[in-house]
């Protein structure tokens, strides 16, 4: 099925540009660009080809593509308690499952693992309490010491010049984050001093970019120093070359945010905020990551599930139509992308959401599936105690309840809490009355991450055959959609 909220005509023009077979990709490139540079930028600036000051090639000989290869990840924690620690391979903003084992005598070990460059996270107990780490397999050892339970706390990894310097940089990008932070706080207020600040926070940007340079030079040949390379354009005002910068065949730039980054800074730049505009910077990254499909499917998932996330329904269904279900463009691609895909697609109004068993609070548990087959309407409500959005909706859920209740309407609330009594406090002191579920682990629980949410409260409308009829954003959304369908 083609996108139909879109002219066709646009996108025939973009998968001509896209899929061409007779142009090779960077040609591909520098023509959307061409075609797209007044309609994809808000200013319309003209585009320069000017190295930026705050690039530095990261890249040498020593660091240059993937590697895969035996590393043995070892280490001691000062818990005293045994528990579950694992191992997480980074892509972008989403992370997988590689290995657990357990803390024993304040000592963990995974053993040899044939792992390739790149970030990785560690938990311990639960998927809140991690961190970020660098593995390389030119470091086959790996061994951390982690001076507290909290994993994010103090550390070090002493036979590790890749964690070394990581760590010394997340302190640093923390010191940095936070003057930035307290300047920009002042910008609203600042009336005749706003260019001063903008001026001074320029100025740290500038000094942050240089200290990275620094840091470049003392890790030469280092994951660490390429990834470091790939955090600023080298030609940050030209569209058709913003990512000339990151080979594509190079898979150890997936294991990390460069890519998702990137292609955030690609859309602030020069998207405009318009349809069209996304349309050219999706059909760019498209091209440059072509020629390897393993990046190529991480590159097109985290556009497709960044524009999800924002609520651009209309471009999601452009990339699935156009380069994942596509016959053509998405020839190359791998089941699981589409997978993946499949899972945003089941979340859009028209299909059906995947079903859940989760307990209730006041005992026994909800199967989502059996709840809607026995209401005409049934209302999926993520919510949580600490939300104040929520606070604000929830005098107006219980009116709407008792209307359309005895009519066939059924609301389920779905908590984000992670501590029992503050749930179920909450329940009582907003007089929920409609049944309500939780797994208590706040944002890492499963339901979450099946239903892609990402704010409280977030709303799905489902009918009796448990499809999605409304995602509204408001509860008189609910309201009106009820007071003309159920009678």
């Amino acid at each position: 099925m083609k996108m139909t909220t879109l002219s066709t005509l646009l996108i025939a023009a973009w998968t001509m540009v896209a899929c061409s077979t007779d142009t090779p990709a960077d040609s591909n490139a520098d023509s959307a660009s061409a075609n797209s540079t007044e309609t994809g930028r808000a200013d319309a600036a003209p585009q320069t080809a000017e190295i930026s000051a705050l690039y530095k090639d990261g890249t040498n000989d020593q660091n240059r593509g993937d590697k895969v290869g035996p590393v043995r990840v070892h280490g001691t924690m000062t818990s005293s308690t045994s528990g579950d620690v694992i191992l997480y391979e980074s892509e972008g903003r989403n992370s997988s499952e590689v290995a657990r084992t357990k803390l024993v005598n304040r000592s963990f070990d995974f053993g040899a693992l044939e792992l390739g460059r790149g970030f990785f996270k560690i938990s311990y107990n639960g998927e809140t309490n991690a961190t970020d780490i660098i593995i390389n397999p030119d470091e086959p050892d790996l061994y951390i010491e982690f001076k507290s339970s909290r994993l994010s706390a103090t550390k070090s990894a002493e036979g590790s010049a890749e964690n070394t310097a990581w760590f010394a940089f997340q302190t640093k990008q923390v010191q940095h984050d936070q003057a930035v932070r307290k300047l920009r706080q002042g910008i609203k207020d600042a009336g005749a001093f706003r260019s001063r600040i903008e001026a001074q926070i320029k100025d740290k940007e500038e000094a942050f970019a240089l200290e990275q340079h620094a840091m470049i030079d003392a890790n030469p040949g280092t994951y660490f120093a390429k990834w470091l390379g790939w955090i600023n354009p080298k030609y940050p005002t030209l569209q058709g070359r913003f990512f000339e910068d990151i080979d594509p065949l190079d898979n150890s730039a997936v294991r990390s945010m460069a890519l998702s980054d990137r292609i955030q800074k690609m859309m602030r730049s020069f998207s405009g905020g318009t349809d069209s505009g996304f349309l050219a910077c999706i059909d760019l990254v498209k091209a440059h990551f072509e020629p390897n499909p393993f990046a190529l499917e991480s590159v097109l998932y985290s556009m497709l599930d960044g524009f999800y996330n924002t609520g651009k329904e209309t471009i999601c269904q452009y990339i699935l139509d156009n380069y994942i279900f596509d016959e053509d463009c998405g020839a190359d691609l791998s089941d699981a992308i589409r997978l993946r895909a499949q899972g945003i697609i089941n979340l859009q109004v028209g299909k059906t959401p995947p079903n859940f068993e989760i307990n209730k609070w006041d005992g026994g548990s909800l199967d989502l599936y059996e709840t809607v087959k026995e209401n005409q309407y049934t209302l999926l409500m993520f919510w949580a105690s600490w939300c104040h959005k929520c606070e604000q909706e929830m005098p107006n859920i219980g009116p709407m309840y008792a209307k359309h209740g005895y009519k066939g309407f059924e609301v389920v609330g779905i908590s984000l809490d992670q501590v029992r009594a503050t749930w179920e406090k909450a329940i009582s002191d907003n007089g929920m009355t409609w049944p309500n579920v939780s797994q208590l682990q706040a944002w890492n629980s499963p339901v979450v991450a099946d239903y892609k949410v990402t704010a409280t409260p977030t709303y799905f409308l489902l009918d009796q055959e448990g499809k999605i009829v409304l995602k509204p954003k408001r509860y008189f959304e609910v309201d009106k959609f009820l007071n003309e369908n159920l009678k």
